[in-house]
């Protein structure tokens, strides 16, 4: 372990090799390589080095009576055994926040991870689904990250879908190194974000998560909550592709996204096959609207389909003829000003401003 790495973003400090055991296994669990300090002096030294100091208990009494200069970014370590005197030593201190292990040990970790994923996004979540089978929803999903990422915004790709053919397939990383979502099953609570982002496959930046061939085919809601959450906090565009079917991993996929794009092929019976969707959409959406795609010269409009689902039309986009036989390649490059291209950016202006 590399005690001295400039680069790290936690101080820890304390003099009791049984906290420092119990501090270290909640680093490694954040993916976190800490700077150790085991002395006052050299928690002086490094006071200003991290963005933040953990003090044990046992420097946080001898360091209040030298009166450090206050700085943001410190919590104070300590047992549930402690008494009165850890919250005084705390606040001559100028800690943030106590924690006393092992009952704060998940309140601690979230602190570990928030320090190493740097200042807190609020990634722009977008849901794509298709109102029928075949209707485009992964291309769609898959265009705008892509016009989103080359926008400059750092974007993450996440297909919700195991049964599907696989987002990656189209993009042509299917043998690219990094973590599939069968690798994160038994993810829960809280996952790094930077951990997570530079463990996955990327395009030109686009962090992508998908399926392998394997035959898991059911994800657990905690994971999907989890990762989701990770991708949101360490990025500012993410977008889901999910499926029709309803099951606790979907619904937290639509809770979690902050609008709905529901893609529609511009016929009748396509049409038909939607609207069975919009009411159990609603439930779980918060901003639910509809995307038409015209594929036959003599269907419906997109104000029709719109019309005919009683949701606001965000856009309308049609078939660009080579794009299909090229995905199945492995070649994803919608024409700079073609119909995908117009759709993806129309959506990004939508929902989204520049970085």
């Amino acid at each position: 372990m590399d005690t001295n790495s400039p680069s790290t973003s936690v101080l820890m400090a304390t003099t009791d090799e049984a906290l420092l055991d119990d501090l270290l296994r909640l680093s490694a669990a954040a993916s976190i390589t800490p700077l150790i300090e085991p002395d006052l002096l050299g928690l002086r030294r490094s006071w200003h080095s991290c963005s933040l100091v953990v003090i044990g208990r046992d420097l946080a009494e001898p360091l209040a009576r030298v009166q450090p200069a206050h700085r943001p970014g410190v919590v104070v370590v300590g047992s549930a055994l402690d008494g009165d005197d850890l919250y005084r030593s705390a606040f001559d201190v100028g800690a943030d926040e106590v924690f006393r292990l092992p009952t704060d040990e998940s309140a601690l970790a979230g602190k570990l991870a928030d320090a190493v994923d740097g200042a807190v996004r609020t990634a722009f979540t977008l849901a794509f689904v298709g109102g029928c089978g075949g209707a485009g929803a992964t291309t769609l999903a898959s265009a705008v990250a892509v016009f989103g990422n080359r926008r400059g915004f750092r974007t993450m790709l996440i297909d919700g879908d195991p049964l599907g053919g696989g987002i990656e397939l189209a993009l042509g990383i299917e043998r690219d190194p990094g973590d599939r979502w069968p690798k994160l099953l038994n993810a829960s609570g809280r996952v790094s974000a930077a951990a997570l982002r530079s463990a996955l496959p990327s395009v030109d930046g686009l962090g992508v998560l998908s399926w392998d061939q394997s035959d898991v085919t059911v994800l657990p809601p905690e994971t999907m909550g989890s990762v989701l959450s990770a991708a949101q906090r360490s990025s500012d565009l993410v977008v889901v592709d999910l499926p029709r079917r309803a099951d606790p991993a979907v619904e937290e996929g639509f809770v979690r996204a902050a609008a709905t794009l529901l893609v529609v092929p511009c016929d009748v019976r396509s049409v038909a096959a939607a609207k069975r969707l919009v009411g159990p959409l609603r439930a779980v959406a918060g901003d639910l609207r509809v995307v038409a795609r015209e594929s036959r010269p003599h269907g419906l409009s997109a104000d029709d389909v719109a019309a005919h689902l009683s949701l606001p039309l965000a856009t309308k986009f049609g078939t660009e003829r080579d794009l299909p036989a090229a995905m199945d390649q492995g070649r994803f490059d919608p024409r700079p000003r073609g119909r995908l291209a117009r759709a993806a950016t129309d959506i990004l202006n939508l929902f989204t401003s520049a970085p």
